[in-house]
């Protein structure tokens, strides 16, 4: 895809965020199985909830600008997520598992947070208000979560894991 207009790249950012999103649908379960602290474990359940509407917030957008959501691989959501797999793998003491759990999800929520908000600046601009809307939409739990994790480290995971 060549990237002429500022509409090509907001269909590209977009297509990109759809991958990040298909590939957290996928990752999301094996947090939730991973973690020991039933909050997080429902946090990332939850999450999954408002990722699978995230996925379908943008097949609608794409729908309406009459292209594809797929065609893109996001590595940069690859790698965070491989990431948290490596973390998993490693076995660490269950209190510290959920502290890094929380580490590594966050990454990816400020991630796609950065992503959102420049897709929704773009929509703006290109004169797409009902699609800057959506996207805003999906900034907004993004940011939810990414303070709900916080308030779970903060109240007790991280405390935990440093005994």
């Amino acid at each position: 895809m060549e990237l002429e207009t500022l509409k090509d790249l907001y269909v590209a950012e977009l297509k990109d965020l759809y991958s990040a999103e298909k590939q957290l649908v996928k990752a999301l379960p094996k947090m939730a199985k991973a973690a020991n602290d039933p909050e997080l474990q429902q946090a990332f359940r939850t999450h999954l909830k408002e990722t699978t509407q995230h996925v379908e917030r943008l097949e609608q957008i794409c729908r309406e600008l009459g292209v594809s959501p797929r065609g893109k691989k996001c590595v940069g959501m690859e790698g965070l997520i491989e990431e948290g797999s490596e973390l998993i793998k490693e076995g660490p003491d269950p209190q510290v598992l959920d502290a890094g759990l929380i580490n590594k999800a966050q990454h990816v929520e400020h991630y796609e947070m950065a992503g959102y908000g420049t897709v929704r600046t773009y929509a703006r601009t290109l004169g797409y208000e009902s699609q800057a809307e959506l996207l805003q939409q999906t900034l907004d739990e993004e940011g939810r979560t990414d303070h709900l994790l916080t308030e779970l480290a903060e109240s007790g995971i991280n405390v935990e894991a440093e005994v």
